[in-house]
């Protein structure tokens, strides 16, 4: 545990807060002397925008079991959490900033985690305005979008059970968080938990998202006509995504100038996510450095990072500059596996992509 004034580390330029107790460096430096790009700095978010996260989530945190309560304040454990995901710090470490043991931490973490996705997952994580949406992609270069789709890979320690399932194809032991984002790249639908030797076209597949697509309930029934092509909002993903009248992702092969500027417009928009997923990574850098967590608990936290991001997003938080030098550092032993393209497309999908293409040709409005 920490101690007080022992005098042993001041000769050796401890910060002036670390001879008081942890407790008051909290308490008494960072709630009360910090600025907010000390906040930013360390929370990822100024400490108005902490201080509403603590309201939406103490209904939650204020139910905790008692020894926890008594010891952290919403406020403490919700800085715990942040500091823990923010930064790729021990347990210990965090433990010590904060003056508390190592398990307190650990169960801060998952207490906050848990709060975030039984509070605010179904308010943040959502679609909103689905025209606001499809006039921001349209303004990108694509007509009746509503999403960029993709998944990505979050590197975890080996697993206690099925370990060779979570083996991916660079050789790591993952998970995989599949998002759907907006033109403004916030997370408006997630699935995360699948092992990382699933193929993305099989999550998708499984996935409560390609069920309200197929249905044609998760966009409103909003047709424009290209050419003589009648198309419904669609989303955009990669070439390991299905083809289909409501998904459309690139030409693969050798290209023809026309397949060549549709490749190019789509992908201009398809951008949106993997800067989303950028972003992710390197706020929430724990999730780079091989959760030390439990493989039922990881995708809550990635879950809790992804409502963060969305939060962070909405409240026009400052993405700060080092964060993606420190963030490209930590994943450079985890290289994204490539996937493999998926031939198959649904009849009516190919049509639909062949007027897009002869549309953007032509220069002609789409609406």
């Amino acid at each position: 545990m920490h101690h007080g004034a022992n005098g042993a580390g001041s000769c050796c330029g401890t910060p002036i807060w670390a001879r008081e107790t942890s407790t008051d460096w909290w308490d008494r430096i960072v709630l009360q002397v910090w600025d907010n790009s000390q906040w930013l700095r360390n929370f990822c978010m100024r400490k108005g925008t902490f201080m509403e996260l603590c309201d939406l989530l103490s209904p939650a945190l204020r139910r905790m079991n008692t020894k926890m309560r008594a010891a952290l304040t919403v406020e403490k454990q919700v800085a715990i959490a942040l500091w823990k995901l923010a930064m790729p710090d021990s347990y210990r470490s965090v433990g010590n900033q904060f003056g508390v043991g190592k398990s307190t931490v650990g169960a801060a973490v998952m207490q906050v985690a848990n709060a975030i996705k039984d509070l605010l997952i179904s308010r943040v994580v959502t679609l909103g305005n689905v025209q606001v949406i499809v006039d921001g992609f349209a303004a990108m270069g694509f007509p009746n979008c509503g999403g960029a789709i993709d998944g990505t890979h979050i590197p975890i320690l080996a697993p206690e059970h099925q370990a060779a399932e979570y083996i991916n194809r660079k050789g790591y032991f993952s998970i995989v968080l599949q998002a759907l984002v907006d033109h403004k790249g916030c997370f408006t639908n997630i699935d995360v938990g699948w092992p990382g030797k699933v193929h993305d076209t099989f999550i998708f597949r499984n996935s409560g998202l390609f069920q309200k697509l197929q249905e044609g309930t998760l966009f409103p029934d909003q047709k424009i006509t290209v050419g003589d092509v009648e198309m419904p909002i669609v989303i955009l993903g990669d070439p390991a995504y299905p083809l289909m009248p409501w998904l459309m992702k690139p030409y693969t092969g050798s290209l023809d100038s026309g397949q060549e500027l549709f490749n190019y417009r789509l992908s201009k928009c398809r951008m949106v996510v993997e800067c989303a997923f950028g972003c992710l990574k390197a706020r929430w850098r724990s999730l780079l450095t091989r959760l030390d967590l439990s493989e039922t608990n990881i995708p809550t936290v990635i879950t809790a990072c992804c409502v963060l991001h969305n939060i962070c997003e909405s409240k026009g938080e400052t993405f700060m500059a080092g964060w993606e030098v420190e963030a490209n550092r930590l994943a450079a032993g985890y290289a994204q596996p490539d996937t493999r393209a998926v031939r198959r497309a649904q009849e009516g999908a190919v049509r639909i992509r062949e007027a897009l293409k002869t549309s953007f040709m032509t220069g002609q409005a789409t609406v």
